[in-house]
C-alpha cells in the first residue's frame, strides 16, 4: 500500500465517522422527544452509539499502523480541531468537562421546576452520589492523562536524540528527503512508540466514556449527553472549515 491508499483510507475512516455520528444524533433526538422513555429501549441505542465508537477507533487503529503520524495532525481535520488534539483525538477529561456544561445548562434552563423541587430526570438531575463518581473519574482520568502526556514528551525528545540527530548529522551536505535503511528503522522505531501511546489515549477515552454512560448516568441522561456530545463535535468540523475558508486555508475536507 503507498502512501496515497494510507491517507485516502484514513480519510475516508474519518469521513465515514462523521455522516454515522449525524445519523446517531437524529435517533438520539428522536428517542429523547418520546413522551414515553422506554428505557430499555434507551440502554439499547446508547450501546449501539458506543458500539460505533468502539468501531470508529478500532478501524482508525488497523489503519495507523502502515502510517500513525497521519493521526497526530490529520489533513482532513480543520486548523481549528487540530489546535485541539491531544493524542491523536479529544481529551479524555473533556467528556467530563463536557458533562459538567451540560448539567449547569439544565439547571439555568428549568430553575424555577428545580427551586421547586419537582424532577425532570435529565442531567440537571445528577444525585450527589454521581456528582461523587463524576469528581472521581475526573480525578482518576486527568492523572491518567498526565502519565500519557509525559510518554509523549519523551517520544519527542527521543526523536532528536540518538541515533536520530547522529544520523542527521551524518548525511551530505545538500539536504535530500531520501530516506535510507538506517533512517527508516529509527524513524520505524519512532512510529511504533506513537502507535503505542495513540492506543493507550484511546482506550482511555473509550474507558472513561463507557464507564460516564454505562456507570453513572441513567439511560436517559446518558442519551441527552450522547446527544449534546454529537452535536458538539459536528459543529466544531464545520465551524474549523468555514473558518479555514474565510482565511484562506484548506477547502477540501
Amino acid at each position: 500500500m503507498d502512501s496515497n491508499d494510507d491517507h485516502n483510507q484514513s480519510e475516508r475512516c474519518f469521513l465515514d465517522w462523521m455522516k454515522l455520528q449525524e445519523v446517531d444524533l437524529g435517533e438520539l433526538r428522536q428517542a429523547l422527544t418520546l413522551k414515553e422513555k422506554n428505557e430499555s429501549l434507551l440502554v439499547q441505542i446508547v450501546e449501539k452509539v458506543f458500539q460505533h465508537f468502539q468501531d470508529y477507533v478500532d478501524k482508525r487503529a488497523q489503519l495507523a499502523h502502515n502510517y500513525v503520524s497521519l493521526y497526530f495532525a490529520p489533513s482532513w481535520n480543520s486548523s481549528l480541531e487540530n489546535s485541539m488534539l491531544w493524542l491523536a483525538g479529544c481529551r479524555p477529561s473533556s467528556f467530563i468537562r463536557l458533562l459538567y456544561a451540560l448539567c449547569g445548562s439544565e439547571v439555568n434552563s428549568h430553575l424555577t421546576e428545580y427551586i421547586e423541587g419537582r424532577k425532570r430526570g435529565d442531567l440537571g438531575d445528577l444525585s450527589s452520589n454521581q456528582l461523587n463518581m463524576v469528581n472521581n473519574l475526573q480525578s482518576k482520568t486527568v492523572k491518567q492523562e498526565e502519565k500519557l502526556t509525559s510518554k509523549l514528551a519523551s517520544l519527542q525528545e527521543d526523536l532528536a536524540d540518538e541515533p536520530i540527530s547522529i544520523i542527521a548529522q551524518r548525511t551530505q551536505t545538500q539536504i535530500t528527503g531520501e530516506l535510507n535503511e538506517e533512517v527508516e528503522r529509527a524513524l520505524k522505531d519512532q512510529d511504533e512508540g506513537m502507535m503505542r501511546v495513540m492506543k493507550e489515549a484511546d482506550n482511555l477515552r473509550l474507558n472513561t466514556l463507557k464507564e460516564l454512560l454505562f456507570g453513572i448516568l441513567t439511560p436517559v441522561q446518558a442519551v441527552e449527553y450522547l446527544a449534546a456530545s454529537k452535536k458538539l463535535h459536528l459543529c466544531m468540523h464545520e465551524w474549523g472549515k468555514t473558518r479555514d475558508q474565510m482565511h484562506g486555508g484548506r477547502s477540501n475536507y
